[in-house]
């Protein structure tokens, strides 16, 4: 008996947002290393942007949108990616890979926090329970002494941790905004501002644009990686889950991410894992497992 067409695609989704998320700590990381943060994810996301519109083309979308479409998609890229992502990518400079995925798992804790702040709903015992862990498993992360001593350490953990505000609002605020209803377009004009946005800040602040054509070979496989997997298909893996299983599914993401970064931070890079930080991770995704278990979220139409 042959598995059905929309099994086969959910398995691949998942393993989409599962593994090439979660890789790309890893890909930034590599890139990162010779290439300027900023300048960096503007040729992601540019780059991604032109593509998608290519596809969207080719598959006879409409591209047409409203003008309050179109500027809500100019801010939810810029709470996204421009600073979500591209402060990211810059923090990475000063904090392992594995570690930046580990602080990135307590979103769901603060969309949560957001969540009770903005509309005063009420959360339950076991969200309670998550925080708790998720508070607890934060402290042993960044307490450990080799960060702790380590002033451009501390520098990207608070940045990360700005970028964690950074993506929950954004999450909040694309539930709630008036966007296109096709994720697809609404992706691809969120990454070309964000793109545009992020050269320009790239440029002021004096960043270094090497050409592409000087990187080493290991970055530039990486960015392609970055574009192609990480940019389109890992975000279109995720929309389609949204319409097709439950988000409260398609969010277990949030704590596998951070498992295969941690694996390939070690395995490529040879950072190092210590037992506390294996201690803590346990305790992080113990705690957003609770948050996460005992609440039916609403799913969203619209692109990330």
């Amino acid at each position: 008996m042959s598995v059905p067409r929309k099994t086969v695609l959910i398995i691949l989704a998942f393993f989409a947002i599962y593994v090439i998320w979660g890789s790309t700590y890893l890909l930034n990381k590599i890139v990162v290393t010779e290439v300027a943060p900023l300048y960096l994810a503007s040729i992601r996301f540019t780059t991604a942007s032109i593509l998608i519109f290519a596809i969207a083309k080719f598959l006879k979308f409409n591209l047409k949108i409203s003008k309050r479409q179109f500027l809500n998609n100019i801010f939810a890229g810029f709470l996204f990616l421009v600073y979500g992502n591209g402060v990211f990518v810059w923090a990475l400079k000063y904090v392992d890979s594995g570690f930046g995925a580990l602080e990135a798992s307590i979103q769901p804790l603060m969309v949560l926090a957001m969540m009770r702040l903005v509309d005063g709903k009420k959360i339950k015992t076991t969200s309670i329970i998550g925080i708790s862990l998720g508070i607890i498993g934060m402290f042993l992360l960044v307490s450990q002494q080799q960060l702790s001593f380590q002033e451009n350490s501390f520098i990207g953990i608070i940045m990360i941790f700005t970028c964690v505000i950074s993506w929950s609002w954004g999450s909040l605020f694309v539930a709630r905004a008036e966007l296109s209803p096709n994720y697809f377009v609404n992706t691809a004009y969120q990454m070309l501002t964000s793109g545009i946005m992020l050269s320009i800040l790239s440029f002021g602040l004096g960043e270094t644009w090497l050409s592409p054509v000087h990187w080493s070979p290991s970055a530039q496989f990486s960015m392609l990686l970055l574009i192609v997997f990480g940019s389109i298909v890992a975000f279109t893996a995720f929309n389609y889950l949204l319409k097709e299983v439950s988000t409260e599914k398609v969010s277990t993401s949030a704590y596998v991410n951070p498992v295969i970064a941690l694996i390939l931070g070690w395995y490529v890079l040879d950072e190092q894992i210590t037992g506390q930080s294996i201690l803590a991770a346990f305790i992080i995704l113990t705690g957003v497992y609770f948050i996460n278990s005992n609440r039916t979220l609403r799913p969203r139409m619209h692109g990330r």
